[in-house]
């Protein structure tokens, strides 16, 4: 049944993409594209497999997470071709990996949580991809932060796939030493915290965000980081000390960053005042403001709101034009599919009976939500701006890449949990 509801859901996600494909060209170029017969096949296609697979190995699986995904990647590759047609179909191409990625996710990973017995190569791992962008030659610099390898002409971000591998690692982690985090044995006023050796993860988590953000610059991937590690701690030991702690570091983090960098001071300044500078540093959150201004309610239209003149509407800006071409309700929308995500996740984690699944869940889905709020609150100025990009719906390779592989982790996770007999599980499994 969950299975034919997600067929259902995705022939819709394909409908409803081929229609704002076709209303956004009409808008932009008053013709109906020529491709849109193919377009909506290879789209179809795509799904179709992504669904013939899910149902074979993970038949029990939540029917709504892969849905809501293709319907965010759809609305965003309308939105990049909308605005860079040429960026639209390396994001089509980077979709396909991305499902192709999915497939081989719930190929490869049979249960969630087999991944426990690599803790520490997970750990190495994790480590070696978030360094990898300052290794000399492959490691580079763009638009000032150094969050790139690349290989010829071919670049991706390897912290993208390092938050996958850490909240596998700190699920691992937490599982263990929970009952030791746990225990309260020193005060620090109201507080009660463990004993100082126990502490290491927190301080070693802490001081890695830190590291991310002096040396790549990248001050939204060390908050991600941050936020994820402490949210699962929390959750794994159910003391709300962890949180009073973790954002008291995270207040000192923040204010050192900045105290002592130029280009987080310029971007607490615009979040301030873009006003400053409106056509210099402010020049982006201006823009924005100025795109979104004439949404209204129900929006100027796909491809009717004019010439974009936001730098990296593809990428940091996309909700913006969303916002702008199809006003509150489509924000809205894109909103709801984030909660319904979020929701489904959390839902997943609170089902499942084994404490690697819950925490990997919870960790995962934390990250996407994060990662959500950031980039929507530093669009609309909630944030100073970070950089990091709409999961699904932004441009970027190798953010699509691993939230594909997130959503195969939760969806795996989903059906090892789902009320079913245990002949039929083995079954399955086998």
């Amino acid at each position: 049944m969950r299975r034919n509801t997600e067929l259902g859901l995705l022939v819709m996600v394909v409908i409803i993409t081929g229609g704002a494909y076709v209303l956004a060209a009409l808008g932009q170029d008053s013709a109906i594209p020529p491709n849109v017969g193919p377009f909506l096949g290879i789209v179809l296609a795509l799904f179709l497999v992504a669904h013939i697979v899910t149902r074979r190995l993970a038949p029990n699986a939540d029917g709504t997470l892969l849905p809501v995904a293709g319907l965010l990647n759809g609305l965003g590759f309308v939105v990049i071709a909308r605005v860079h047609e040429k960026l639209a179909w390396q994001q089509a191409a980077w979709t396909t990996f991305g499902i192709a990625l999915y497939c081989f996710t719930l190929i490869f990973v049979k249960r969630a949580r087999n991944l426990d017995r690599y803790r520490w190569t997970f750990a190495l791992l994790g480590i070696i991809l978030l360094m990898l962008p300052l290794a000399p030659g492959i490691g580079k610099s763009i638009n000032g932060s150094r969050i790139w390898v690349g290989f010829g002409g071919f670049g991706f971000q390897p912290g993208e796939l390092a938050k996958i591998v850490f909240a596998i690692f700190f699920a691992s982690y937490l599982v263990e030493k929970r009952e030791l985090l746990a225990m309260g044995n020193r005060r620090i006023g109201p507080i009660a915290l463990p004993e100082l050796k126990h502490l290491g993860p927190i301080i070693l988590a802490w001081s890695a965000s830190l590291v991310v953000m002096i040396s790549q610059r990248d001050l939204g991937s060390s908050l991600l980081f941050f936020a994820l590690f402490i949210v699962m701690l929390w959750v794994a030991t159910q003391r709300s000390s962890f949180l009073v702690v973790g954002m008291g570091l995270f207040a000192v983090g923040s204010y050192y960053a900045w105290k002592a960098f130029d280009h987080v001071q310029r971007r607490v300044d615009v979040w301030i005042d873009p006003w400053q500078d409106p056509d210099g540093k402010g020049y982006q959150i201006v823009q924005a403001m100025f795109e979104m201004g004439p949404g209204g309610i129900g929006g100027t239209g796909l491809g009717q709101g004019g010439t974009i003149t936001i730098p990296f509407a593809e990428s940091d800006f996309i909700f913006a034009v969303i916002a702008g071409e199809l006003g509150l309700l489509g924000a809205t929308l894109v909103l709801i599919a984030f909660l319904v995500l979020i929701g489904t996740g959390l839902r997943i984690s609170v089902r499942a009976d084994n404490s690697f699944d819950k925490l990997l869940a919870t960790g995962l889905t934390t990250m996407l939500g994060l990662q959500a709020f950031i980039i929507i609150g530093g669009v609309t100025r909630v944030l100073p701006l970070t950089g990091l990009t709409l999961p699904f719906v932004s441009y970027g390779g190798s953010s699509l890449v691993a939230n594909y592989i997130l959503i195969a982790l939760l969806v795996r996770i989903s059906d090892e949990t789902a009320p079913v007999s245990a002949p039929v599980r083995e079954a399955v499994a086998a």
